[in-house]
């Protein structure tokens, strides 16, 4: 009895690493190569991912800033990636979106519950909408989050303090 029920708990484990897995992976870039979070996390520098969607007022208002931010840090300490909700349906929109605010960083596109289930299973908090933003340390991890406009010099400020919390006192 006890074997059936630790067999039945290791196929429930199973199912969900399973299903996180497939849903990492079908995210695509623009051009429809499929990409996940991993490609871009843990390489050494910050990555600052903007979770956007095409008709969202705030994440058009706020796209070139993160460019800019993107081009200032992408040599040194921090880069930017962009992941649209607006799914097979809306690839057009999505990179029109990219094509209007004349983005650089890359981007890739989810289905809207593949992308909110990205940010539940990375934060433990459920979904709320655009724009979303999750910072991942030089090492991969998950540093911050926050949903809403937020402007690049807090970003900058934050990566500093922590960057610095991180050295060792000497």
């Amino acid at each position: 009895m006890q074997h059936t029920l630790s067999l039945r708990w290791l196929v429930a484990l199973l199912l969900v690493v399973w299903a996180g897995a497939s849903a990492a992976e079908q995210f695509q870039d623009l051009n429809g190569e499929p990409r996940s979070l991993d490609d871009y996390t843990g390489k050494g520098k910050w990555l600052v991912v903007m979770i956007w969607a095409s008709d969202c007022h705030i994440c058009n208002a706020e796209a070139q800033q993160y460019d800019i931010f993107h081009g200032n840090h992408m040599k040194t300490d921090a880069t930017v990636l962009g992941i649209s909700m607006d799914g097979a349906a809306g690839k057009q929109e999505a990179a029109a979106f990219v094509e209007r605010h004349l983005l650089t960083f890359p981007n890739l596109i989810g289905e809207p519950e593949d992308v909110a289930d990205l940010y539940s299973a990375s934060t433990g908090r459920p979904w709320i909408g655009t724009p979303t933003f999750l910072i991942y340390g030089p090492d991969g991890r998950l540093r911050a989050e926050q949903v809403g406009a937020v402007p690049t010099e807090l970003i900058e400020e934050f990566i500093v303090r922590e960057a610095q919390s991180a050295q060792p006192k000497g």
